[in-house]
């Protein structure tokens, strides 16, 4: 197939290898520098003239680590909001998708939910209003600030209900015929089928708790219960030179740069995505493909 291409059609494949993997260099570059700079020796680090390697290997700022509760305790408080977002947002998306992916004389308003579905996704009521009423439904500081707001992404909503159109129709007029209910087909049929549109919310869902970071700042008012990329964007955002440091900061800075030890704060923050996505890649493609054909 390659060999009867032609000329221009080479071209036009060589262009895009070349532009992927200068958005792959891009996105991987960061990744790089920040671990070099976690690994360097302070001075180094804190002169900027770390860039792709470490200068002066030390572990000095993953062992300072170790010694911050705060950042264990930020860790687990992401940890409960992306098992809770998980669980909360595949049970709604499921339920919601289900329904909206049968045919309209089963479900004659499907349409109408589904456009209404739609609007929110282009028009929402913005910050303010979504803060009351969170506020008003008295979820400040409480963990469910952070999982129950974007349970319901219609984004993933019309995927699932993509992918279910997908599946063979005859199996659905099947288990019709023998009896089987909705809620029989949903558990018994449909989804042991769907792993690859489970597997690719899952993904999705997991990255967007984990990585999120504004809505641990707006709904937390104590920061114990700052999520991890809220604790950490407090550390590396707001790093104020004339800020009155306590003690064990003072301690802290002599021993390793706040460069580094945040540096691999970072770092440390990025691993458990890199650890998972590899595992969940191979359902990625077939999930967000098949979900994203209309029937």
């Amino acid at each position: 197939m390659i060999q009867n291409k032609t000329l221009s059609s080479k071209m036009a494949d060589i262009a895009i290898l070349l532009i992927l993997a200068l958005l792959a260099l891009g996105s991987v570059t960061p990744i790089i520098n920040t671990l070099a700079v976690s690994l360097s020796d302070s001075s180094k680090a804190a002169a900027g003239i770390v860039s792709f390697w470490p200068i002066g290997f030390t572990l000095d700022s993953y062992a300072n680590i170790l010694s911050d509760q705060k950042f264990f305790d930020a860790a687990w408080v992401s940890v409960k909001r992306v098992v809770l977002g998980v669980i909360v947002s595949l049970s709604v998306i499921t339920l919601m998708a289900f329904p909206l992916s049968r045919e309209v004389r089963q479900f004659p308003l499907r349409n109408v939910y589904m456009w209404f579905c739609i609007f929110t996704m282009m028009f929402h009521g913005g910050l303010i209003p979504t803060f009351l009423t969170i506020r008003d439904l008295g979820l400040i500081d409480s963990i469910w600030a952070l999982v129950l707001p974007g349970a319901a992404s219609v984004f993933n909503v019309v995927l699932m209900v993509n992918f279910f159109r997908n599946l063979p129709k005859e199996m659905d007029e099947s288990a019709s015929i023998d009896g089987a209910g909705p809620w029989y087909k949903l558990f018994v049929i449909y989804l042991p089928l769907s792993v690859p549109i489970l597997a690719t919310i899952v993904l999705f869902t997991m990255v967007g708790h984990w990585n999120s970071f504004f809505d641990g700042l707006i709904y937390m008012n104590k920061e114990e219960n700052y999520p991890l990329q809220t604790y950490v964007q407090q550390l590396v955002v707001q790093i104020d030179p004339t800020k009155e440091y306590r003690e064990e900061d003072i301690e802290l800075l002599r021993s390793v740069s706040q460069r580094t030890v945040n540096a691999a704060k970072i770092f440390v923050t990025l691993l458990p995505i890199m650890l998972v996505y590899p595992f969940l890649q191979r359902y990625f493609m077939t999930g967000i493909m098949l979900g994203s054909v209309k029937e």
